[in-house]
């Protein structure tokens, strides 16, 4: 399972960072403008709020699964939801999480 957690993680960076990127190309680096776009109808404010409920969620479970397990590296997940998004954040920790037993913990 590790390398299809990877795989998605990477596709989650990658392709909704192609639509920022042509966002930005389009109409400037301007965030404000961004998140109006973002509710520009009902559909897409709810998808945005499902987004950051569910972001926020993970980052709940990785503090509380982090402080449990010790496992550090854990913490990568997080700015890795708010700064590309959940799409990758949360592959990115399953990966992490599912690290080979008795070794060596992988370093990301």
């Amino acid at each position: 399972m590790r390398p299809i957690f990877l795989i998605l993680a990477i596709w989650g960076a990658i392709h909704p960072m192609w639509y920022f990127l042509r966002w930005f190309g389009e109409n400037g680096f301007d965030l404000a403008a961004m998140v109006e776009a973002w509710h520009a109808n009902a559909a897409s404010s709810g998808l945005v709020w499902d987004l950051t409920i569910a972001a926020v969620a993970l980052t709940v479970w990785v503090l509380d699964d982090t402080l449990r397990t010790r496992y550090w590296p854990g913490l990568l997940a997080i700015p890795a939801t708010f700064c590309i998004g959940v799409s990758c954040g949360l592959p990115l920790y399953l990966f992490l999480r599912l690290r080979p037993k008795g070794g060596a913990a992988p370093v990301a």
